[in-house]
């Protein structure tokens, strides 16, 4: 795979996040649904990059939209993370791996599909140790991989 990955130290927003035990559980709260979730891999992966993405890249937190339902030639699937711009455009689409999970082309095919109908610019693909950022034109139909994350348009 051609492309570039992004150097960001995720485990550095990890004490930005609330975590508690419960029944020998842990479980993490998620700040933009507001609600307690079991801590599995991808969640921490999914929450640790939301922060990255507010502390650091400015976004707004009230235009993330988290594991919605989409079609996928005629099939349900689960967007990871959805971001809109301040004119509630799709802004960014994030697919989140655990780390264990290699990004390959299928993890590029996969969030490819999400987007044929949202139509997103940006697409970031992460599994906590590598990130990858694809920027689209669809009026020249045409793509490339970016070195940083764009900043939250002001």
């Amino acid at each position: 795979m051609a492309s570039e990955i992004i150097s960001i130290d995720l485990i550095n927003y990890q004490d930005q996040l609330q975590t508690k035990k419960k029944e020998g559980k842990t479980f993490l709260f998620d700040q933009i649904r507001k609600k307690w979730l079991s801590l599995q891999p991808e969640e921490l992966v999914r929450q640790l990059m939301i922060q990255y993405l507010i502390t650091e890249k400015n976004y707004n937190a009230n235009r993330f939209s988290l594991e919605k339902g989409i079609k996928v030639m005629n099939q349900d699937r689960r967007f990871d993370v959805l971001v809109f711009d301040k004119n509630m455009n799709p802004f960014v689409l994030i697919e989140c791996k655990a780390p264990k999970v290699k990004i390959s082309e299928a993890s590029f095919s996969q969030i490819h599909a999400y987007n044929y109908d949202l139509k997103v610019p940006f697409l970031i693909l992460c599994n906590g140790i590598q990130t990858y950022c694809y920027e689209i034109n669809w009026e020249k139909k045409e793509g490339r991989f970016l070195d940083e994350i764009p900043d939250y348009p002001q």
